[in-house]
């Protein structure tokens, strides 16, 4: 019993000794165990050949004197590909200048070919119509607006086509054939574009009544008496108001729900119940049961093909 006593008393001795002998041997030893440590270089490499890169292939051809075996450089470009160079100069002739102010008319008419084919096409009245579908049945997520800007553009693509292909046949062709000047080629093409748009407006033209006016210009007795600066506000002032009233007119039904909808929750006491939570089905399963998709998509392009020549 004594000796293991004694022990006790000795063990805080006897772990401080230890501690004390590892705290001698450690720096020691972690000196000899350490790897080498490579100095930082003074000046950083300023080429992609002074960069070495380990476990590299050596050079298959001789590099200038001081590189390094194994590099980071680049590898030669092959000859097969071709030298892009664009050069500026001073026209020469009137030739000359002419085309480039040509090239600028192209560029430019290119930047604003989205705003045209918004404004000048059958895609503003179609986006305007399929965006009150989704607000009418109270969908704030589904469709996307890009699936609905997707079906607008297609559904413009299938009403346009007649008026595309008339263009491209009467204009471009014979533009890149060299039978058309550029100008000509423009007047060309404007020509089917023009028909489209004042077909749409050939029974309701108190727009172009209107910009004639406020520009002081006589009554026209013929379409090409209508300018084409004037020809395209007053078609997109008829496209806004056409589709501002099929929007009406999708709008009602799907009130006359809303409105009962909210009714009946009133009467029961839910004052706190959102109606809309409730009506949106009943405008969806009255939406599908009626191919609603299919009607609004035919009226759509009905209202269109009625009036184009």
């Amino acid at each position: 019993m004594r000796p293991a006593m004694h022990l006790a008393r000795r063990a805080p001795a006897l772990l401080v000794a230890l501690l004390s002998i590892a705290a001698v041997g450690f720096p020691a030893f972690a000196q000899e165990s350490s790897p080498t440590v490579r100095p930082f270089p003074s000046t950083p490499a300023d080429t992609a050949r002074e960069v070495p890169v380990p476990n590299a292939r050596p050079p298959q051809s001789n590099f200038p004197g001081g590189a390094a075996g194994a590099t980071s450089s680049l590898p030669n470009l092959p000859s097969a590909i071709p030298l892009v160079d664009l050069s500026v100069r001073s026209p020469q002739t009137g030739t000359e200048v002419a085309f480039s102010l040509q090239l600028l008319l192209l560029l430019t008419i290119l930047s604003l070919a989205p705003s045209i084919i918004i404004l000048m096409t059958s895609f503003l009245r179609v986006s305007i119509v399929l965006d009150f579908i989704k607000r009418a049945l109270s969908l704030q997520q589904v469709p996307p607006n890009q699936v609905l800007m997707g079906v607008a553009f297609f559904l413009t693509l299938f009403i346009m086509w007649p008026t595309f292909t008339d263009v491209y046949e009467n204009s471009i062709v014979p533009m890149t054939e060299g039978r058309l000047t550029v100008q000509e080629a423009y007047t060309e093409a404007e020509k089917p574009m023009r028909l489209f748009m004042y077909s749409q407006m050939s029974k309701d033209p108190n727009n172009i009544r209107l910009f004639m006016t406020m520009r002081g210009l006589p009554q026209p007795q013929t379409l090409a008496d209508v300018p084409t600066y004037i020809l395209i506000p007053a078609f997109i002032l008829n496209e806004l108001t056409v589709a501002f009233k099929i929007g009406i007119m999708l709008f009602i039904p799907f009130i006359i729900i809303d409105m009962v909808v909210a009714s009946t929750l009133m009467s029961m006491g839910m004052i706190m119940l959102p109606p809309v939570m409730i009506s949106m089905p009943f405008k969806l399963i009255l939406f599908v049961l009626i191919d609603g998709w299919g009607l609004m998509t035919r009226q759509i392009v009905e209202s269109f093909l009625r009036y184009m020549p």
